[in-house]
Parts: C-alpha cells; sequence; structure tokens
C-alpha cells in the first residue's frame, strides 16, 4: 500500500526526472581510513570501538542511542571477522605492520573486507599513497629493500585494485557505462602548514601507468595546487598527455573548507578521512523539469502527470518572463520529492546493508551528509538562454502537449565565457541548492550538492524528449558541468573558466569537467605540451576551477 507520497517518489524515479536511486547496487562513496589498519593494528581498533560504545549513555533513553549501540556493536563484530579473515591468508592483523610490505598489505586487507561486505557504487580508497612512503622510506633507510622493490610493492598493490569486480545487476550497467568501480587514490596536495604532501610514494603511484599500461581503476586524483612542487607538476602533465588516466582537483578549494587529510569519494565528493560518511544515490534531470514546468508536470514522453498539475504554458512562443518562474514552482516540487526519496532510502540502508567494516574504520560520532545532485546542467541553461536571447516556438501535438521546439536565431551557449548563459547555470545551481536545504536530511546529514554524470549523460539524455536549446529527444547529456557537445566555440580555456564561475559553496560534493584535447591543441613539442597543460590547470585553479579530466587524443 503506497501513500500520495510514495507514489509520487515512485513515479518521479519511473519517468527518469530522478535517475539512479540507489536500489539495485550498495549506496557506496563511504571511505574507510584503511591505513588504520596498518598502523594500530585490530585489536586496538577494536578496544577503541569498545570505548566508544561504552560511552553511550546507558539509560537507552533513545532510538538514536540504541541504535549507535547496534551500529557499534556491529562494527566490533566486524572488525573480529577482518582479523579472521586476514589470518586465513597467513597475516595476523591484530598487530601494527612492521615493514613496508605487511603496511600495504595490511592496507589492502581493510580494503578487502569492505569490497567483499559491500556492492557499493564508489568504493574508492582514500589518501594512502602520502601514508605508506613513511613505511616505504624507512625500509630503504634500513636496508631493508631497494627502490626497485619499493615500485614493485607498489605496482603489486595497484594490480590488485585493478581487477576488483562486482555483481552488477543489468539496471546498474544502464546508468553506469563501463562498470566502474571508483577506486578512487587521492594524491598531492599541500598541508594545512604550507608543505607540500607529495612524497616519492606520489610519484610511485602515478608511475604505475607506464609501468603496467593506462587503466581507469584505480582512479588516481592529482589534488593540485599552483604551489604544488613544478617537477611533481610537469611529471603529472606528461602522463596525462601520454596516458588520459589522471583527474584532477582543487586543493585550493577543499584544504580550507575539510583539512588537508581529505579524500574523493568517487570521483569529484571531498570527505575527511575517517570523520565523515556519505548519503548517496541518484540525481535530478534539471533538463526534464524545466520540460514539466512548460507542460504542466506532464511528462514529455509518456504525457502521465508526473509533477504537479499546473496551468501549462500555451503561448506559440515561449516568453521568460513566464518560464522562469514556472521552472523555479517546479524545482520546489522536485527538491521535497527527491530529499524524501533519499530519506526513506538510506533509512533502509542503514537496516538492511549497514556497512559495518567501513564505518569501523571511522571515528564516532561520525558526520553525515546527504549527496544530492544535478544532471543536465547545461541544458538547462542553454535552453532557458534561447527562450531569453533568442525566439523560440513551441511545437505540440493533437493533445497540445510541447513535444518540440524550434529556436529562431541565435543565443549564447554555455561553455564559452559568456556571462550572459554563465550567469543563468550559476543561478541555477545556487537556487536549487537552496531549495533542497529547506528539507531535513536522515540522521542530521548537512545537504550537499554536485554537478556530476561522468559516465550516466547517456541515460538521462535517453529520458529527455526535445529541449528548447535544439537539443534532440534520447540525445545524451554533456557529462558532468560540461558544455553540450559543439558548443563551446572559443577553445578549452574559454569552456574552463564557464565551469569555473560555478559555486563550490553551492555544490560541495563535487562539479565535474572532462576535457578532451589533441596533443598538438597542447603545443608542438612534448615539453611544450606539457608546459601548457600546467599552466591550464594553474589558471584553472587560480579561477575558482575544482576538478577536471584531462583526455588527450589523437584523432585517429
Amino acid at each position: 500500500v503506497f501513500d500520495a507520497y510514495t507514489a509520487e517518489i515512485r513515479a518521479a524515479r519511473r519517468s527518469g526526472v530522478i535517475t539512479g536511486l540507489p536500489d539495485a547496487y550498495g549506496r557506496g562513496r563511504i571511505i574507510g581510513d584503511y591505513r588504520r589498519v596498518p598502523l594500530y593494528g585490530v585489536n586496538h581498533l577494536i578496544e577503541a570501538k569498545k570505548d566508544e560504545l561504552h560511552s553511550l549513555d546507558r539509560a537507552f533513553s533513545s532510538d538514536p542511542v540504541i541504535r549507535d549501540r547496534e551500529e557499534l556493536a556491529e562494527q566490533i563484530r566486524a572488525l573480529a571477522e577482518l582479523r579472521e579473515m586476514a589470518a586465513s591468508y597467513g597475516c595476523d592483523l591484530s598487530r601494527p605492520a612492521a615493514t613496508a610490505r605487511e603496511a600495504i598489505q595490511w592496507l589492502y586487507l581493510a580494503y578487502l573486507a569492505a569490497v567483499k561486505e559491500q556492492n557499493g557504487a564508489a568504493m574508492s580508497l582514500g589518501r594512502t599513497a602520502t601514508f605508506l612512503d613513511i613505511y616505504l622510506e624507512r625500509d630503504l633507510a634500513d636496508g631493508l629493500i631497494t627502490e626497485e622493490r619499493a615500485q614493485e610493492l607498489i605496482d603489486d598493490f595497484v594490480i590488485k585494485l585493478r581487477i576488483v569486480r562486482f555483481l552488477r545487476t543489468p539496471e546498474y550497467d544502464q546508468l553506469f557505462s563501463g562498470d566502474p568501480t571508483w577506486v578512487t587514490e587521492s594524491i598531492g596536495g599541500m598541508g594545512e602548514d604550507g608543505r607540500t604532501l607529495v612524497t616519492r610514494t606520489s610519484f610511485r603511484y602515478l608511475q604505475t601507468l607506464r609501468n603496467l599500461g593506462p587503466a581507469p581503476e584505480p582512479n588516481l586524483t592529482v589534488f593540485w595546487s599552483p604551489r604544488l612542487p613544478e617537477p611533481f607538476k610537469r611529471f603529472c602533465a606528461e602522463l596525462s598527455i601520454d596516458t588520459s588516466s589522471i583527474q584532477y582537483e582543487s586543493d585550493d578549494l577543499m584544504r580550507p573548507q575539510f583539512g588537508d587529510d581529505t579524500a574523493i569519494a568517487c570521483c569529484v565528493s571531498a570527505a575527511p578521512v575517517g570523520k565523515q560518511m556519505q548519503f548517496f544515490g541518484a540525481r535530478v534531470n534539471l533538463a526534464k523539469t524545466l520540460l514539466y514546468a512548460i507542460n504542466g508536470g506532464r511528462d514529455e514522453m509518456t504525457g502521465d502527470q508526473v509533477g504537479p498539475a499546473v496551468p501549462a504554458l500555451t503561448g506559440e512562443y515561449l516568453a521568460y518572463e513566464e518560464v522562469a518562474p514556472a521552472f523555479d514552482r517546479m524545482l520546489d516540487w522536485l527538491a521535497r520529492t527527491y530529499v524524501n526519496a533519499l530519506n526513506i532510502i538510506h533509512h533502509m540502508h542503514d537496516k538492511y546493508a549497514y556497512e559495518r567494516v567501513e564505518m569501523a574504520l571511522h571515528d564516532y560520532p561520525v558526520k553525515r551528509t546527504l549527496a544530492c545532485g544535478i544532471a543536465g546542467l547545461s541544458v538547462a541553461a542553454d535552453s532557458l538562454s534561447a527562450i531569453r536571447h533568442a525566439r523560440v516556438r513551441v511545437i505540440r501535438d493533437a493533445a497540445g502537449m510541447a513535444v518540440d521546439y524550434v529556436a529562431e536565431g541565435d543565443y549564447p551557449a554555455f561553455g564559452n565565457n559568456d556571462e550572459r548563459v554563465d550567469s543563468i547555470a550559476v543561478d541555477l545551481v545556487r537556487s536549487f541548492m537552496a531549495k533542497v536545504r529547506e528539507h531535513p536530511a536522515y540522521r542530521g546529514a548537512e545537504n550537499t550538492q554536485s554537478v556530476l554524470t561522468i559516465t550516466s549523460n547517456v541515460v538521462y539524455g535517453k529520458h529527455t524528449g526535445n529541449t528548447p536549446d535544439g537539443r534532440r529527444s534520447g540525445q545524451p547529456f554533456a557529462p558532468g558541468a560540461n558544455p553540450m557537445n559543439g558548443r563551446d566555440r572559443h577553445g578549452m580555456i574559454a569552456s574552463a573558466l564557464s565551469v569555473a564561475k560555478l559555486p563550490y559553496a553551492d555544490a560541495r560534493d563535487g562539479i565535474s569537467l572532462t576535457n578532451t584535447v589533441t596533443p598538438e591543441g597542447l603545443g608542438r613539442t612534448p615539453a611544450e605540451r606539457a608546459g601548457n597543460l600546467v599552466g591550464v590547470l594553474d589558471a584553472y585553479v587560480d579561477a575558482g576551477g575544482f576538478h577536471m579530466n584531462v583526455n588527450v587524443l589523437t584523432r585517429a
């Protein structure tokens, strides 16, 4: 039996205006602090968790206290099972690691326990390169290993991470093409004391792209700052050009918000390691919501009444003064429906699929965030720009439903560093985040937002009809915060500067930009190309940009 609210959520999921609700996979995006296992040993971690358990109110006076006690008890049980699993491999995780080889093995076994227990959409590794460097450098100094052996240990570790696999449902594969696991490792960055966190093992992790060949996993993520050591910056740029296997995040944006022991969950979601976890799932389709506003809440592909039944816009041409407030009201409904859906999902996920091992490697109490997200930003911004700066004629079917649009005249498109349309995109990010914040989140989580569809933009486009910007029904959206393909006509820098305007304060779950360029587009010689890419990344971060995937591909 479903009431009106649950029926509304199911209709929104079925239509695709909310897509990716995590009912076919574990929610993921929780980074266990796997470093704690080699650093302290499991026995110490169990005793620390027992202390946390005993610190709680013994009167069992409230549901939250009872739930927290149950979860801490499950964490203690999971740590004991981790110790038992490792013993079956001949490893004694009860004690701290004594050597670099043990530190890597202990850390991997902790991560292995997490992926055995969870079928997560993203099972990120954390920030381990600088940590492992301490063990490797000590063994090198003591003569226990050579540099060749140190690199071999890292290579072997990365091989293990590359072969992680999950049992995926067909629904998952339709949403996330390529079966990504997002084993994200965060590398580099600057310390809060002004020292760099780049170590020799930062280089060793990246060197695996040459020793083992390029690969999407683990998802090697460099925390970029113009203050990073210049040799490291050039090394990263050269590898990006050679392998297209590195993504970059702005250390200068993350460090003031989260501190210098921060890692990326999935692709762009920053979190302090071992102190914060994320309730993740789904994104809303802004472009489709705009079509709902035009059609009075009816779905443009099925005709079903999915959104609230409000008067449709009936003019021959769309007037911005009518469209903008109608869209804003439809976004109010979307935000409420979205947060309601996520709250239900994460209550049930905690109840039936609690991440015991990962949460055992967090401090108690943990800070929680509710990771909302928007898809189709550039489509929505371009559509509103076309309505505002050109004339958009509406084509209706026999029932009066708006099914197609003809833009008469030119309009500024997102991705060209043009304030007329970039400001529309900025306003959409700010206004939807404000609407989400109006709705309390499960377990007191902080509402956050991402602009992210790195792999699922095809699915969002498939569920969306013709849009006022001229995009055709079923055509994929641009990935993440990217401009629509072919509309950024002023080069890589202008495109990046448009994305850099999106406010990180209203999208602290991350803003994704994927850049594809030919080698010749970066320069004539390898040295010139690396230097120019370093300059692009420095300028992007200085302008407030958050994330950039760099793909350097030949036309062949």
